[in-house]
This record gives structure tokens, sequence and C-alpha cells, in this order.
């Protein structure tokens, strides 16, 4: 299911293309911000899943994606309930600092992940998750935050440094290489 702007006609028509055989690709309006857009999506797939169903939340800015994250994921959610997201180890020295840049302290890398996408996790535990979080007028930028906040200890799995987030225009170019890569093989 895809969450797309009421006014975008170009996505609900490429949607169309893209559907396979008689597996039609589903939308809903997208929200003021990601977690509205989400909780759409989700209401939607409650009509025919169930609730203990696992989820996969994906950002389409995040076109790279390999199938080995995938089962890496699926793995990863036989043992762990509360669910799982991609992400990779942080290895750059991070300081936290003041808003005028002065630094307070160097944290510890050994314990920072930066978040991907996707993330999965249980139909009625997320949309619980995510409900609450909307109702609480909390910003969350991803689902494994809404989560956390009802009380669940998501699972960080290490994903590829190819799942890059399309950003800035120049992402766009290494992106490129990355699907290309796929594509081969290589």
């Amino acid at each position: 299911i895809v969450a797309l702007a009421s006014e975008d006609d170009y996505g609900r028509k490429l949607l169309e293309k893209l559907a396979w055989r008689d597996k039609p690709i589903l939308h809903v309006n997208g929200g003021i911000e990601r977690g509205h857009s989400v909780l759409n999506a989700l209401r939607r797939l409650a009509e025919f899943a169930a609730p203990h169903d696992w989820v996969f939340v994906h950002d389409a800015v995040r076109p790279c994606l390999c199938h080995e994250d995938i089962d890496k994921l699926i793995h990863a959610v036989e043992h762990h309930p509360d669910g799982a997201l991609l992400g990779l180890r942080v290895s750059d020295t991070v300081k936290r600092a003041t808003g005028s840049g002065e630094v307070l302290e160097t944290l510890n890398r050994d314990e920072l992940w930066r978040a991907q996408t996707p993330q999965l996790f249980q139909l009625a535990a997320l949309t619980a998750a995510m409900s609450r979080a909307i109702e609480q007028k909390l910003l969350v930028t991803d689902e494994a935050s809404a989560m956390a906040l009802n009380g669940a200890i998501p699972l960080m799995v290490e994903g590829h440094a190819s799942n890059i987030k399309i950003t800035h225009l120049t992402d766009l170019a290494l992106a490129q290489y990355y699907l290309e890569q796929q594509e081969t093989g290589a």
C-alpha cells in the first residue's frame, strides 16, 4: 500500500502500470507528516490483514534496498517479537553540541546507529503505536520510535550501506550506481 499526496495523479497512474497480474498496488492518501501517511496505510491494510501479520514500512526515497536485507529482517523477527529495523553502525566520532556549535560531549559510537527502512512490526502493535504518537502530538520520524514509546524494544539489524536515502540531487547519481550494481549482480 503506497501513501500518495491526494493530488498525485502521476503516482496513481504509475502504480496502475506496476500492478502485476492479480496483485494490485493499493494506495491511500498521505497525511501531513510521515506518521499520518503510515497510519493511513496501516488502517487500509487492516481491512484484509490479520492483527499479528508482519508489516514492512519502507520509504520510497530508499530505492536501493537489497533482498538480503529483507531476508535479514524476516529472520530477526522470528526470535524478536518487538520488531526490527535496518540500520548502519555509526563509524564517525559523534559530538553533541549546543545550537551555536559548542561541543558538550563526545558520544560512544559503539552504541549509535543510523536508522534505515524498511522497518518490520506486527500490524496491530504498529497501528496502536502510531495512533498513540499522533494522538499525543509526538512527531516520530520512524516507526521504531513510535514502538519504543509504547514500550517495545525493536532490534537493530545491520543493513547494506547502499540503502541510501535520496535527499539531495547529488544522491541520484550514487543511487543509479548502486541500482546498476544490483542489476549486474556485482
